[in-house]
């Protein structure tokens, strides 16, 4: 079914265009929305979901404008990405041209499904030297296989025309031809539309911060990315690889010690204090004795343990409980196992 037959018709006889815009939540995003609506087209927004990018300000940016908002599960893509990036990594692990690339292709096909005119962006012509250049931007729309149906409408008059520009869904004349790094106009912009509550730019991925993508790494190097549950594990506790290659996550606090419960598999091994307030800690899968027997001194050197020599660890694996009486690591032993 032709995309062009779902739009409805404006009073004027001409038909009402139908966009899918990428809505992170960010200023750009927002404003990409508000200058397609106020030419009267349809608006709804798409987000995609990995444990590396919170969904907070996209939700916060759909009820603001009052757009519906697709959630796409998009953990998967782009494990893949960074495990084969085509076009590389920026300063850390992060494939931002190919994992765009890829949402707009998940977007593209989004639209395809549910008839809509065109995917639109808030991207913004060399505002990004590396991603957002003229060649960056191509690439995005050719590995995306969107040519022609990509639209960014704060830089549209700076870029070649659109199918819907060229067909009339789209009045060009209506877009913008922002480019470079100055906030300036948008901030403009966003007084003239009444935002007033938008984040401040941040990049926002976890993929850009060297610290996790330590820990990613390490778990690329040792698990892999085939258990898409120990990349969320990722995102809870202190990290540690103990000798021997045995991985151990220590809560930091009491909604770390949930989540690691909550998240503990049959095969992974539960321990936490008992005698003492402190942390839970996780093995993620199978370990030997002597590991396990690390990892409860490790539980214990981030427990309150005084002045007590030896404190008892309760330690569950599958449906067996035992406990065991540890002396509680120093953190001159613990620090160099940390990730």
């Amino acid at each position: 079914m032709e995309s062009e037959a779902h739009g409805q018709k404006r009073g004027d006889g001409e038909r009402r265009g139908r966009g899918l815009s990428l809505l992170s939540g960010g200023l750009d995003s927002r404003l990409a929305v508000c200058v397609l609506r106020e030419q009267g087209l349809e608006v709804e927004g798409v987000v995609f979901a990995s444990p590396f990018f919170k969904l907070d300000s996209a939700r916060d940016a759909a009820r603001q404008l009052d757009v519906p908002l697709h959630v796409v599960d998009f953990t998967r893509d782009i494990l893949d990405l960074v495990e084969h990036p085509p076009h590389g990594f920026g300063g850390a692990l992060n494939p931002c041209i190919d994992c765009h690339a890829r949402m707009i292709q998940r977007a593209g096909a989004l639209m395809a499904k549910m008839g809509f005119d065109f995917v639109a962006t808030g991207e913004v012509l060399n505002q990004r030297p590396m991603s957002q250049n003229r060649r960056s931007l191509a690439i995005v729309e050719r590995d995306a296989a969107l040519s022609g149906r990509l639209l960014r409408p704060l830089s549209a008059l700076l870029l070649e025309p659109t199918v819907p520009e060229q067909a009339g869904v789209v009045d060009r004349s209506r877009l913008l031809g922002l480019s470079g790094r100055s906030r300036k106009p948008q901030r403009e912009l966003a007084e003239r539309y009444g935002l007033t509550d938008y984040p401040t730019p941040a990049g926002g991925c976890l993929l850009t911060e060297k610290g996790f993508c330590r820990k990613l790494a390490d778990l690329r190097g040792h698990e892999g990315f085939g258990e898409e549950r120990l990349v969320w594990l990722l995102l809870r506790g202190r990290h540690f690889r103990l000798p021997g290659g045995v991985k151990c996550v220590v809560g930091r606090d009491a909604r770390d010690n949930a989540a690691l419960k909550a998240q503990r598999s049959s095969a992974d091994v539960l321990l936490h204090t008992v005698d003492v307030p402190g942390p839970t800690a996780l093995i993620p899968g199978a370990a030997d004795d002597a590991s396990i027997t690390r990892a409860a001194g490790l539980c214990a050197a981030y427990a309150d343990c005084g002045s007590r020599p030896a404190v008892t660890i309760r330690m569950i694996r599958g449906e067996t409980t035992e406990e065991q009486r540890v002396a509680p690591l120093t953190k001159e032993q613990v620090l160099p196992w940390m990730l």
